[in-house]
């Protein structure tokens, strides 16, 4: 920055900024290691870093609201009455962020009695004499209004584009007005539910614009009243008074009692001590590298746990250590002697650490370069293969005996990984086994898991990163065979030493946090399940999918006919761009369509299905994106993962993904094969047995969920259907439309069974309206009469979110905990969304548990009888295997046995299974 600099003046909309990067994480938020909730202290640094980085401003100054009344409380005592409270994890935020402001010296200003749109506007007007060009930065509509020569907006960027800047002619093609104070007369016109203006009722954003674009005015409008007909003109009568009270709410003004201080706004260089101090508290890492934050002196801190409690906490801002900084012992094994050396003393460990290196990600195609192992903190071995693999078969084979010795721990870093690449070389992992990740899965589920974080969090150790050895992922990155075996053994052995430290620093806390049972009887168990489940794969007909891609391909063609011809045209239906119009200038399907920022109409699929009833065409377009999906991601994409060497596709099973406990899949996703449609359950044709010796047995749970939930609310009328095997949905129809069961129509029956299964996810009467296709009305009277029939089930839901509320967590029914951080908050929103989490989670967290527990019972009894069928799917509440023919009976007695047994309760759980030549006639 020089004093050459252009005048460009950068005034920032602090709580618009706050507010936009809280919201950008609501469906992901960022939570530190002390459970902080990041999201809009994250969010508000990368956008002010990114405007620093970009523009380089010479003058800023960061516009904070006052909450105080200012002068349009007086005016109209109802304004801004219906905003939510801001939710508790933001109003927390705040002070964070006003001092990461303080330590970039940039200044903040506020006026008590006025908003920041007001002072900024103000500052904007007196910056113009002296000079400047102002830019005022915020993604508010509503600064719009002061847009004109050296005064713009500049609107943040997203999602990795570039900011917006809006000048007068950018405003009025906006809005399709002359000029740029009629912005006023349209969020007059309009009103703002937000900020409980009022406007004039049934005018929205596009009828607004429309009618000042045609009349110039709200004044114009008037004038002509007489060109206006129906309700909008009895509307626009008998709320004129409100009408121009809101044109007053919206205008912001610019003469705030405020002093334009040139000096004062001017930017200094930031105090580095003080930005790194708030980043290593908050774990911005990636940030501080970023902005070559120097590392400064340790100041000893406390931390709060996520309740609360204080802590010993690694010391904040305290210099992390590293490969070069700790002294440390790791040695090369390159022959059978030193070899002969390492086994010798890992056979009288009482645990080891072991970690693979690979010269890929791909468990079925990958090969090992170098095992490490540790066994002693700072101390590592790294045991170099030959790049031949009969050579390297001979090296693993000398390691058999250590692996399968059953009185000796294996730690690990996602040790599932480690024990398939190890299966390549026909070597299995026996005995106890403790798996770092999932360890801090269990005490922390909402975090992430990897390595580098771990070490970062819990040693305060940054270690050597992937990239340093191979360069980043992309088709440039090398293989872990090119790096040179001094580099390749630090790597390595880092790895392991700092895995074998990691299980020092978890175990304890998963006492400390209940986890111990569930970590050692579930999780730890569940992972040679895995192991055994991913080495078998599973074969699918790559015949049967090409014949099927056929068949979807000539339905795609003739939809998208059937489509035209509603439209009166030919359009590209894959383009957003083309389709756009077509539904909404030239069908008119919603008169208030909203376009995308990209000013283009939205037509996406919440769109369209919010629009289903309006025109036959929103249905058939649907049905062709369904359709056209099916055939990319699974038809056409399946034949190309089958794996060349085992001619079967073997999908990855993620234990430490969802926050529920269910188990998740890659390539393919597997759990989302689309089966409530008939296109979509074809797919499961293809998924045959692995030879005419074989067939295809699944194993599903009935209704488990609803079984779940009448054993914990203990509801004496769920319980007696389950326990008589009653039709549940017949039961709840019933009881809900008054009738016996025998007059319980199909359409009855449907509406219960959406009932039932969305009450489990805290469904309200909106969500079922909108599901069912009914008015709210009726979906209302439908809740209302389930409660009132199933009494003791509001009374287990209402239990959960007290319990939520009080502890801060829910469990399932083997003590998984989901942590609810925004259960108390005054956002209702915010609030809502965890109160549906208190009801669902220990639901579908206990199913979760429920499956497992039987997958590992079921897999124990498949060795202890030496069968050789095998178990190769996990698809939600089911199960699916490769059956010898000659087993069949065994296998379904033990299946059987060990899905209804997986745990007791007060209800049956009840399996259905069939065994046939593909997954579809099996199911």
């Amino acid at each position: 920055m020089t004093e050459n600099s252009p005048k460009k003046l950068f005034l920032l909309d602090a709580y618009a900024l706050i507010y936009r990067s809280y919201y950008a994480f609501i469906r992901n938020p960022r939570f530190n290691s002390k459970g902080v909730n990041t999201s809009a202290m994250l969010g508000f640094t990368n956008t002010l870093t990114q405007l620093l980085e970009a523009e380089d401003p010479h003058y800023i100054g960061v516009v904070f609201d006052v909450s105080a009344p200012t002068f349009r409380h007086e005016m109209y005592k109802e304004y801004k009455a219906n905003r939510e409270e801001m939710p508790e994890d933001l109003r927390k935020s705040v002070p964070y962020i006003r001092k990461i402001i303080e330590a970039f010296n940039i200044p903040i200003i506020e006026k008590k009695g006025f908003e920041a749109d007001d002072v900024i506007g103000t500052l904007a007007q007196k910056a113009k004499p002296e000079g400047f060009d102002t830019f005022m930065m915020t993604p508010d509509k509503d600064y719009a209004q002061l847009v004109e020569d050296h005064v713009r907006m500049y609107k943040p960027a997203k999602q990795g584009g570039s900011a917006e800047v809006w000048g007068p002619e950018e405003v009025k093609k906006k809005f399709g007005i002359e000029d740029t104070d009629q912005v006023i007369d349209i969020l007059g016109l309009m009103g703002d539910s937000a900020d409980n203006i009022p406007g004039c009722p049934g005018i929205g954003p596009k009828t607004a614009e429309k009618l000042i674009a045609k009349y110039g005015s709200i004044d114009g409008i008037y004038e002509n009243i007489d060109d206006l007909k129906g309700k909008q003109k009895e509307n626009l009568l008998e709320f004129k008074d409100q009408v121009y009270l809101s044109r007053k709410l919206v205008t912001i003004i610019q003469d705030v009692p405020i002093e334009f201080d040139k000096k004062g706004l001017t930017r200094d260089e930031p105090d580095k001590e003080a930005l790194k101090a708030i980043f290593e508290d908050l774990e911005f890492r990636t940030l501080a590298q970023r902005l070559g934050l120097e590392e400064v002196k340790p100041s000893v801190a406390t931390q709060q746990s996520l309740f609360g409690d204080v802590e010993a906490a690694q010391p904040a801002a305290q210099k992390r250590e590293n490969l070069e900084s700790v002294p440390h012992q790791y040695y090369l094994v390159e022959n059978e002697m030193q070899r002969a050396s390492l086994r010798a003393e890992l056979s009288v460990t009482e645990a080891f650490c072991f970690d693979t290196e690979t010269t890929g990600l791909d468990t079925h195609s990958s090969e090992i370069v170098c095992l490490s192992f540790s066994f002693r903190k700072h101390e590592a071995y790294c045991v170099l293969l030959p790049s031949k693999k009969e050579e390297a078969q001979k090296v693993m084979d000398e390691f058999r005996d250590i692996f399968a010795d059953e009185n000796i721990l294996k730690i690990a870093q996602n040790i599932k990984y480690d024990m398939l690449m190890l299966s390549n070389y026909g070597i299995e992992v026996k005995g106890k086994l403790y798996d770092t990740m999932l360890a801090h899965y269990l005490i922390q589920p909402e975090q992430k898991h990897n390595l580098d974080y771990l070490c970062d969090i819990y040693l305060n150790y940054e270690k050597v990163p992937t990239e340093n050895l191979i360069g980043k992922k992309g088709k440039n990155q090398l293989s872990m065979r090119s790096v040179g075996k001094e580099k390749l053994r630090d790597y390595a052995c880092e790895d392991a030493d700092l895995t074998f430290q990691l299980k020092q620093a978890l175990d304890p806390k998963l006492d400390e946090y209940e986890m111990r049972e569930l970590f050692e009887t579930m999780e730890m168990p569940l992972v040679p399940v895995l192991v055994h489940m991913e080495n078998a794969g599973v074969k699918i007909n790559s015949e049967v999918l090409k014949e099927y891609a056929k068949k979807l391909r000539k339905q795609i063609i003739e939809i998208e006919k059937e489509i035209h011809e509603m439209a009166g045209e030919e359009f590209n239906v894959s383009s957003p761009k083309q389709l756009g119009p077509i539904l909404f200038e030239k069908l008119k399907i919603d008169t208030n369509a909203r376009k995308t920022k990209t000013k283009q109409y939205s037509t996406s699929e919440e769109v369209l299905v919010r629009l289903a009833d309006r025109h036959p065409i929103v249905n058939k377009i649907l049905e062709f994106r369904g359709l056209k999906k099916l055939l990319s991601t699974y038809v056409e994409a399946l034949p190309e993962i089958v794996n060349k060497r085992t001619g079967k596709i073997h999908s990855s099973f993620n234990q430490a993904i969802t926050s529920t406990g269910r188990l998740s899949s890659i390539n393919p996703n597997l759990q989302n094969i689309p089966i409530r449609d008939e296109a979509g359950r074809e797919i499961r044709r293809a998924f045959i047995p692995s030879d005419e010796e074989h067939t295809f047995l699944s194993a599903d749970y009935s209704q488990i969920e609803l079984r779940i939930m009448a054993a914990l609310s203990k509801d004496e009328e769920m319980l007696k259907a389950f326990n008589e095997g009653k039709d549940i949905h017949s039961i709840t129809a019933a009881k809900i439309y008054k009738v016996p069961e025998n007059e319980v129509t199909s359409d009855m029956r449907r509406k219960a069974k959406t009932a039932n299964f969305g009450i489990i996810y805290g469904i309200s009467a909106y969500g079922l309206s909108q599901r069912l296709n009914i008015p709210r009305k009726e979906a209302k009277e439908l809740i209302d009469g389930y409660f009132e029939n199933f009494p003791k089930i509001k009374g287990f839901m209402d239990r959960q979110i007290e319990l939520a509320r009080n502890k801060g967590y829910v469990q399932t029914i083997k003590g998984r905990k989901r942590y609810l951080n925004d259960i108390n908050s005054a956002n209702g929103t915010v609030r809502g969304m965890a109160e549906r989490n208190a009801i669902n989670a220990p639901i579908q967290g206990s199913a979760a548990d429920i499956i497992k527990m039987a997958m590992i019972k079921i897999f124990e009894s498949f060795k202890n009888e030496k069968l050789k069928s095998k178990m190769i799917l996990q698809v939600h509440d089911e199960l699916n295997f490769d059956v010898f023919k000659t087993e069949l009976e065994e296998v379904k007695k033990i299946v059987k046995n060990e899905m209804e047994n997986a745990v007791h309760f007060d209800v049956p759980l009840t399996v259905e299974m069939n065994a046939a030549d593909n997954w579809l006639d099996a199911h």
